[in-house]
């Protein structure tokens, strides 16, 4: 007989799990294009040598569904939508008049083991802000995310982001004596269980301009902590993440950063960005630990 149960980590959506999926949706899109932001969507089928240029080694080799078409092709259910963004915004590079402030809902794909807050199928609101080199970008991007948490009706103190700086953590590390090309895996174990114990460096003074413009637009839950750093190589700057305080949900529910350089990919001039990715599975659990509405009615 076969089963009635969907594939290992994935979901099914009868109507009334729809309708808590579509009030999602409906609250990231309505604060996004409050923002002034634009929807865009691409195939959920991408080479596999885009995700091999400048992830993460280990998304890539242990958690991506990839497989060889009929054409001998390697392709990949697109585990993250930055480089996809990247992609799309090199082909039309020159006609763009930039900043472009875009956002998109895409249905991602990894092959890790299920738990709370983690599928390995979920929805997710990307935005990103491409086109300004400066801190106002950033202020506004978290602006945009703190705005969605509040949206959802999360108060100041339900909620804490935290902010720091690949580029300072760089800077500080070299100055110690660190080589170069080992920083990248030095980050991605920073992110699984924060600063090694009896590390002592310092560059918390990147962050803050950051924190004063974010203050300036009434966000005042964000504060610098060293040990955010982000899984991903191709950050170049500010990183954050958005933290639930709830004793009962104490986890990271989503984030982001900026990167300059992934369209030096594509052999075309760079565009400065700044984005974040907000998965529907986390921001779900959120609503439903703090009690908060799973609907409009």
């Amino acid at each position: 007989m076969l089963s009635t149960e969907p594939y290992k980590g994935m979901r099914d959506f009868y109507p009334e799990d729809m309708a808590v999926q579509n009030y999602i949706f409906g609250v990231w899109r309505k604060v996004a294009e409050e923002f002034g932001y634009l929807e865009y969507s691409a195939s959920l089928l991408e080479p596999s040598e885009l995700y091999r240029s400048k992830g993460s080694d280990e998304i890539v080799n242990e958690q991506t569904y990839s497989f060889t078409d009929r054409g001998g092709r390697e392709v990949t259910l697109r585990p993250e939508m930055t480089p996809t963004l990247a992609r799309m915004v090199a082909a039309r590079r020159k006609s763009f008049k930039f900043p472009l402030r875009w956002y998109s809902i895409p249905n991602l794909f990894r092959y890790e083991r299920p738990q709370r807050g983690r599928r390995r199928e979920h929805s997710q609101l990307n935005c990103d802000v491409m086109g300004i080199a400066g801190v106002e970008a950033e202020v506004e991007i978290i602006s945009l995310a703190h705005a969605v948490m509040k949206a959802f009706g999360a108060k100041e103190s339900d909620f804490v982001i935290k902010i720091n700086n690949r580029n300072a953590m760089e800077q500080a590390l070299i100055a110690q004596g660190t080589a170069k090309e080992e920083i990248p895996a030095l980050f991605r174990q920073w992110d699984k269980g924060g600063i090694p114990k009896g590390q002592k460096i310092s560059w918390s003074s990147a962050t803050d301009g950051l924190l004063t413009g974010l203050k300036k637009r009434g966000v005042t839950n964000a504060e610098f902590d060293a040990n955010i750093a982000r899984g991903f190589d191709y950050y170049t700057g500010m990183v954050f993440e958005v933290f639930d305080t709830h004793p009962e949900n104490r986890r990271s529910l989503f984030g982001g950063g900026r990167y300059d350089n992934l369209l030096e990919l594509f052999g075309v001039e760079p565009v400065p960005t700044v984005g974040f990715g907000m998965g529907d599975v986390t921001i779900h659990d959120f609503l439903e630990t703090h009690k908060l509405p799973l609907s409009s009615h």
